[in-house]
């Protein structure tokens, strides 16, 4: 195991590796390919802070995680992932514009152990086609609902509908409004985060969109209700040095953002922002307590997508995903953690 000063150099390099290969999309979208089954190895981690057996981290505690790999060059680049109601199917998207299902295995303790049964397939667009660039098919945040699974994509801004089960091998059935003007989204830093609200809360199983760096004239991130009687856009507050990448609420109607960051002052860093539910509505700057927060003397990489599931115990865990920008110097993790309130 490295020490914390050698990880610390080896993450600063990935990232700034990961910012270039991400602004040039160099990394090409394979044309006319099928699904791949992907055999996945994983390394199991033993702790979540390098050198240290602790368990809890602030309001969260470190279940398992893993490292995962696989001989197929596609695999990885991961930007969310969304389970199904059993806690271990799950669906995800790529930045590269490809579907990723399959489900994790977990151990006698109930601790993730691997994945299983792990599929890629390119997405299709309006067209029924695979574009040539990934531009096109940047996804970035993911929903499901409904029979119905929602992609926000960056670059070439919309939400697209796909059918469920058959999106993998459908072009998108609508389109979905996303209410934020689109000369207010940046480039390569819009709608990021996508979450489907509780049927029983006051949003009412609605759709919520937060942008990543996209901003308003205050400085506050640019956020929506896509549907519902609070239908409406909204901000979330903007701290220093941290981007949005993607979001989930919990049971109870409360909104957790996952949030990124890198500079080279400060290096790489992960948290968890709890968003109270009751206060997310139009016209509303919301902000919240922070569960967790780690940097680089913790197993974190380019920390990209979240969701929520029910735990075998019964308890409420997070499971968070990284991208690795099909960078060599980066690790595609898996990370679970019990919401200990």
């Amino acid at each position: 195991m490295p020490d914390k000063r050698g990880r610390a150099s080896s993450a600063c390099k990935s990232v700034a590796l990961a910012a270039v290969l991400t602004a040039a999309s160099l990394f090409p979208v394979p044309i006319g390919a099928s699904t791949i089954d992907v055999p996945v190895s994983a390394r199991l981690l033993s702790g979540f802070e390098v050198g240290t057996s602790q368990k809890r981290f602030g309001k969260l505690e470190f279940v398992g995680g893993m490292v995962m790999s696989a001989p197929e060059k596609l695999f990885g680049a991961i930007s969310s992932i969304r389970f199904r109601p059993d806690g271990e199917e799950f669906v995800a998207v790529l930045d590269t514009g490809h579907w990723l299902t399959g489900r994790v295995t977990r151990d006698a303790r109930g601790a993730l152990s691997g994945l299983a049964d792990a599929r890629i397939t390119p997405m299709l667009d309006m067209s029924g086609r695979e574009p040539p660039r990934k531009m096109e098919m940047d996804a970035e945040g993911l929903a499901l609902r409904d029979g119905k699974v929602f992609v926000s994509y960056e670059q070439r801004h919309r939400i697209d509908i796909y059918p469920d089960p058959g999106f993998a091998t459908s072009k998108p059935l609508a389109r979905l409004p996303y209410l934020i003007p689109n000369n207010e989204l940046r480039h390569n830093g819009g709608m990021e985060a996508l979450a489907v609200s509780p049927a029983d809360s006051p949003l009412g199983g609605a759709l919520v969109v937060v942008a990543e760096k996209s901003i308003d004239a205050d400085g506050n991130l640019l956020a929506a209700i896509l549907e519902g009687p609070l239908k409406g856009t909204f901000a979330v507050t903007h701290h220093p040095s941290f981007d949005v990448t993607d979001g989930a609420f919990l049971p109870n109607g409360d909104l957790l953002l996952l949030e990124r960051r890198f500079n080279f002052a400060e290096g790489v860093g992960m948290r968890i922002r709890r968003i109270r539910g009751g206060d997310i509505r139009p016209g509303a700057v919301v902000d919240g307590e922070i569960l967790m927060e780690a940097g680089m003397a913790y197993q974190i990489d380019n920390m990209e997508g979240m969701d929520v599931v029910k735990g075998p115990d019964g308890s409420t865990r997070l499971i968070i995903v990284s991208d690795d920008n099909h960078s060599f110097l980066q690790r595609n993790l898996m990370l679970e953690f019990k919401l200990v309130e």
